[in-house]
């Protein structure tokens, strides 16, 4: 009997040792993963510490790399442009005088003038664009003039030469007014003078090396209005 019991003693306390077992061993996997995601965690606050540190601390060699690579970006995203103001030159005979050292004057991006032309640095599309002004006296003592000319008229042209064109010029732009009728006057210079302006401007595909030039009747240039703002040329690129 007594050996009975401490059989029955046995039974029961392996068995209560195999059941604490079955209990510990999902308390152990739990414990492991809190362990794995307090880790994760920590490395997560350890990251954001480390990117707070970074952009906190005053100007070093990062921030001057950007700095750096916004300028160089800046340059080399500058579009190419230039704005020329003209005047009467009696020595130029064809065109207005281009000036490239005025207030409103501005070149860049390789546009340059040259010899009273702009010279095109690079392929691409370009919007071009002239105005030239006019101050037009429409009375004359001369009664034949007035009979033969009747009409005045004004024009601006703008010329393109280039290599893929042969050796010519090509007009690109073109704008004729009529301004005024004329008529015969005893006292032509108390009759007054006639303002008109001729703009005109478009976009163009053009070439490395095309030359842009204009063209205006020689006896107009007389007549052509050089204040600032009045008669200008530009170019620049889309």
């Amino acid at each position: 009997m007594e050996g009975e019991c401490k059989v029955l003693l046995d039974t029961t306390v392996h068995t209560e040792a195999r059941r604490k077992i079955l209990q510990v061993k999902p308390g152990s996997k739990l414990t492991t993963a809190l362990l794995v995601f307090t880790l994760c965690l920590a490395a997560t606050a350890a990251a954001a510490v480390l990117v707070f540190h970074r952009h906190a601390k005053g100007p070093g060699q990062d921030e001057d790399n950007f700095d750096l690579r916004r300028t160089l970006r800046q340059i080399s995203n500058v579009r190419a442009a230039i704005h020329l103001e003209g005047h009467y030159n009696p020595a130029v005979k064809t065109s207005p005088e281009w000036k490239n050292e005025v207030d409103h004057y501005h070149s860049q991006g390789g546009l340059v003038l040259k010899n009273n032309e702009i010279v095109i640095p690079q392929k691409g599309l370009y919007f071009v664009y002239s105005q030239a002004s006019f101050r037009v006296n429409c009375s004359s003592s001369d009664t034949d003039d007035a009979t033969s000319q009747p009409i005045v008229h004004v024009s601006h042209t703008v010329k393109r030469w280039s290599s893929s064109l042969g050796d010519k010029k090509q007009t690109i732009l073109h704008s004729i007014r009529s301004v005024c009728q004329m008529k015969a006057s005893r006292n032509p210079d108390e009759e007054g003078s006639w303002f008109s302006s001729v703009y005109m401007g478009a976009v163009f595909n053009l070439m490395n090396g095309d030359i842009l030039s204009t063209v205006m009747e020689e006896e107009m240039l007389p007549d052509l209005e050089d204040e600032w703002g009045k008669t200008f040329f530009g170019v620049f690129a889309l």
